[in-house]
């Protein structure tokens, strides 16, 4: 009798470490699991999420290899979704609704910032900025300078909405230099050369509009001609570049490449007499063989 019941006792103490050891292993294995769900939003760091957003302190934008960061704001209307005017760009009235102006200087009449006398015209930047609901994104062209010292980004009309909704304000955010390829909202044409009013053989500059990406320079190659010329942009007169005289007093043929700071260059073939013309618009599908 006390055998069996010995036996007994054994059977049960067995079966209750058993039990025990298969709770062990379960306790293990449901927090790695857990965790491995978690780590990729935690691995961030940072959901972009904030409150009183619109309220971010004034300072001095930040450079970043490719872009910056620091104050978002906006100007212009943000029901009504307004295209662009043309800005410091002097593009004139576009089609374009995704547009923005960049900061000239990092510390206040430095002039250390992208905007470089208009080197930064054309170019499209894809900005993110923190809201209620975390990051928000949008990708503008760049048309405009900015008129405030603490400056860094300041969004036109449709952009600003898509960030902020209706609560304007100053927020934080970051920004990165891109292509405009592909880039639904920044185009308001078909890519050209146009040059400036009040032009003739013996003065003209020109601009390009629409470009793929900012424009990094251009250089005039002769057809019928062996010559040869880098364009100067111009100084004070932001977004343009003089052509050479030689080339507006002649019907010979060149080729006008045009360098962006990313993606393959453009290639118009026209008269040089063409450059003369005021407010000529020389489409780029129009002049290329």
């Amino acid at each position: 009798m006390r055998f069996r019941s010995l036996v007994f006792l054994c059977a049960l103490l067995t079966a209750f470490l058993a039990s025990c050891g298969d709770d062990s292993s379960s306790s293990e294995t449901v927090p790695a699991s857990s965790s491995s769900e978690t780590a990729p939003a935690s691995s961030s760091g940072d959901d972009g999420k904030c409150s009183d957003c619109d309220s971010f302190t004034a300072a001095d934008p930040e450079l970043t290899e490719n872009g910056g960061k620091g104050s978002v704001t906006t100007y212009g209307s943000i029901t009504a979704k307004e295209t662009s005017l043309g800005g410091a760009c002097n593009y004139g009235q576009t089609n374009i609704q995704y547009y923005a102006a960049i900061h000239v200087n990092v510390s206040p009449g430095d002039d250390k910032g992208p905007w470089d006398g208009g080197a930064a015209c054309g170019g499209c930047v894809h900005v993110k900025a923190r809201t209620p609901e975390g990051w928000k994104e949008v990708t503008v062209r760049i048309t405009d300078r900015c008129p405030d010292a603490n400056c860094g980004v300041d969004l036109g009309g449709a952009p600003a909405a898509d960030i902020m909704g209706n609560r304007v304000g100053r927020y934080y955010g970051e920004w990165e230099f891109v292509s405009c390829e592909g880039v639904d909202g920044v185009w308001g044409d078909s890519t050209s050369i146009w040059v400036k009013e009040g032009a003739s053989e013996f003065w003209s500059i020109i601009q390009v509009r629409n470009p793929k990406d900012m424009v990094k320079g251009i250089a005039i190659y002769g057809i019928d001609t062996r010559d040869f010329y880098e364009l100067e942009m111009v100084v004070g007169t932001e977004n343009f570049w003089t052509v050479p005289k030689n080339v507006l007093q002649t019907d010979n043929r060149y080729r006008v490449v045009v360098k962006y700071r990313t993606g393959t260059d453009d290639e118009w073939k026209i008269k040089g007499s063409d450059l003369a013309v005021p407010e000529a618009n020389l489409y780029l599908y129009e002049h290329r063989e």
